[in-house]
């Protein structure tokens, strides 16, 4: 695969759209298998034996840093804009807009890595 196909990535990750939850998780789930080193996933317990919930993931690739917050029914999802690690700008994106991003950014990383590109086609053809 030379290069990705965004709809492809955009319409994978949108799969358990419907249920926000699961489409949270699956995405944390997908991100944090093909991409160990560039995705950070926070859980928090729900209650006090309840399953742990995703709360916040966050990808670093190129001179960006894509974060979705999950909590109470609802994401918020964001892109900042790093210098040396620190962030110049953070931005609130709609989540058409964050995972075009996001399809971006792991297309780009594709190409610099053959690593990256293999785990990145294991994701979009697994299911």
């Amino acid at each position: 695969m030379a290069s990705l196909d965004l709809d492809l990535l955009a319409a994978s990750l949108r799969a358990d759209g419907s249920d926000l939850e699961a489409f949270v998780e699956g995405l944390a789930v997908k991100l944090e298998e093909a991409l160990p080193g560039l995705v950070r996933v926070q859980r928090r317990r729900s209650g006090l034996r309840g399953r742990k919930l995703v709360q916040r993931i966050a990808l670093d690739a190129g001179g960006l840093r894509l974060e979705l917050l999950a909590g109470d029914g609802a994401i918020e999802t964001r892109c900042a804009r790093l210098s040396g690690g620190i962030v110049l700008k953070t931005e609130t994106l709609d989540t058409d807009a964050w995972l075009a991003a996001l399809g971006e950014a792991l297309a780009d990383e594709s190409r610099r890595s053959e690593i990256t590109r293999q785990a990145l086609e294991r994701l979009l053809i697994r299911e």
